[in-house]
């Protein structure tokens, strides 16, 4: 079964083993307030080494919407560091945001990943061509 096989078009989301992963709370806020500004959108990507809460392929960005373990434990933000490793060989970037800064800041966080990630298809659609 190919990955393509694996993603309801609807909902942009993966289907493991017939279950979809649920994503927080903040990362279907975020997902919504980008969709609503036309950029697409993948909730709970597999990329084979971990989930990525939000993934927006043709910029080649992943956004993971964080809890406080990510910033307080240490084990946690070295498995985030390695994590974060295997997405730059594959040439996405990979964008960490506290869920506090999505309650506090979601219209302007949604406008700048927007824009940014529109900047970015552009670019490398200009090195591919």
């Amino acid at each position: 079964m190919t990955l393509q096989n694996n993603i309801d078009t609807e909902t942009k989301t993966l289907k493991i083993k017939n279950k979809y992963p649920i994503p927080t709370k903040e990362a279907r806020d975020l997902k919504e307030a980008l969709e609503q500004k036309g950029v697409l959108v993948y909730v709970e990507l597999d990329d084979g080494h971990k989930h990525i809460d939000l993934a927006i392929p043709r910029a080649k960005l992943n956004v993971e919407v964080d809890g406080i373990k990510h910033l307080t434990d240490p084990r946690q933000i070295l498995a985030d560091l390695g994590r974060g490793y295997y997405s730059h060989k594959n040439g996405y970037n990979t964008m960490h945001i506290p869920n506090e800064m999505i309650h506090r800041h979601l219209p302007e966080i949604s406008e700048a990943l927007a824009e940014a990630s529109k900047m970015r298809e552009q670019k490398i659609r200009v090195n591919l061509d």
